[in-house]
């Protein structure tokens, strides 16, 4: 159960707020200890090997996967529990899935619905959790595909679309729900190679649109020109953070500096 801490201060800049992040499977201790600050409006990467926790982290943010011990605030609000009397209480999955519909996720894989067409895959959620009138809905699906590249293909179905297509819809999709905060899991991984520019250049103008954004990602250019806080983690913890540009060009502590050398 997480530990006692204090919540930011009314007014505060910071969208993301993670202290002393705990989390094992059994007795696999995959988080220990994050400690992690995001201000709204920025772009923060989190780089790492294989099995390192960002995933799990990341998942840990939206009460995907629920934390063992520490605190994550978005936006001020408690993630997954509500203090009473100095203790922690979880809650409800109702209440848990109201705070989510605030926080869009976009995965490695699309996860779209494939009997549904494009347009009804963005205007799904809106529809059911937010409870949008059709034509709102449709109208401000139409405007996010638009965004995205994909104006014209609001009849067609997923299996019809590229990997890089099917990725631009399910960012349509997270936005579509309006969130303040979007997390992205590696969310070129499963492309071919060709395909990754047009996802990452959709990401590039949610930044440049002021989107605060947490992304797990191994696209190096991607964090140095578009991030403006680096995260690298190895073994469950922060090994080294700061600015990208300064961590990507100078690492610091050689486990960083070992692992750069491979994928730069």
């Amino acid at each position: 159960m997480p530990t006692q801490a204090t919540a930011p201060t009314a007014g505060s800049d910071l969208m993301v707020r993670a202290e002393q992040v705990h989390k094992s499977f059994g007795p696999l201790e995959v988080l220990k200890g994050i400690d992690l600050e995001v201000r709204a409006g920025e772009v923060c990467c989190l780089l790492g090997p294989s099995g390192s926790g960002k995933s799990t982290f990341l998942r840990c943010i939206n009460h995907l996967e629920k934390i063992d011990a520490g605190r994550i605030w978005v936006d001020g609000d408690l993630i997954g529990y509500r203090e009473r009397g100095g203790k922690l209480h979880e809650m409800r999955d109702r209440e848990v899935a109201a705070q989510r519909r605030a926080i869009g996720m976009v995965f490695q894989r699309f996860n779209l619905f494939p009997h549904m067409t494009v347009l009804g895959n963005v205007t799904e959620a809106p529809l059911l959790l937010r409870q949008e009138k059709k034509a709102q809905a449709r109208e401000r699906a139409a405007e996010l595909l638009e965004r995205v590249g994909l104006g014209d293909k609001l009849g067609a179905y997923p299996g019809q679309l590229s990997g890089g297509q099917q990725q631009r819809v399910a960012i349509a999709r997270a936005l579509a729900m309006r969130p303040k905060l979007m997390l992205f899991d590696e969310p070129t991984s499963a492309l071919d190679p060709e395909l990754v520019g047009e996802v990452l250049d959709t990401m590039k103008d949610l930044a440049r649109d002021g989107m605060t954004m947490i992304v797990v990602t191994h696209e190096i250019g991607f964090a140095r020109e578009v991030g403006d806080h680096l995260v690298f983690m190895d073994g469950g913890v922060v090994v080294e953070q700061g600015d990208p540009r300064e961590v990507i060009a100078a690492p610091k502590h050689e486990r960083t500096q070992a692992f750069l050398a491979k994928v730069l």
